[in-house]
């Protein structure tokens, strides 16, 4: 069985590589998003975090710590969806959806998605 840290991680490179494209930027994401996996990570594991239909983490519950961390990860997902849609002429929410749809797919079990009709639920 894959561990949820492998996961991500794939999850991770191959947002990297979609990234590549986008030298300097890539690299400076790339290493603050490397940076946040631990933090995330355990969030996503006490079921404080999840992965929204929209391709963002967002908190399930009142709890909310580490919150500059999910916001930042949020954001250097919003600018990575932007490059992705700049290169491939369609939109950001375009590319954000189709992201979510991968990273639900991958989760591990346990962990909070929200499909397509805006549905939570643990895998």
């Amino acid at each position: 069985m894959r561990t949820p840290k492998f996961l991500i991680t794939t999850i991770l490179a191959a947002m990297a590589v979609l990234l590549l494209a986008q030298a300097g930027l890539a690299d400076d994401i790339k290493d603050r998003m490397k940076a946040r996996l631990p933090v995330i990570t355990e969030l996503k594991s006490q079921g404080l975090l999840g992965e929204n239909n929209k391709g963002f983490l967002e908190f399930r519950g009142g709890q909310q710590p580490k919150a500059d961390v999910v916001q930042a990860e949020n954001a250097d997902r919003a600018a990575v969806y932007a490059a992705i849609a700049q290169r491939q002429k369609t939109t950001p929410e375009f590319v954000g959806q189709a992201r979510a749809a991968q990273i639900a797919e991958k989760e591990p079990a346990g962990f909070w998605v929200q499909d397509a009709g805006g549905a939570w639920k643990k895998k």
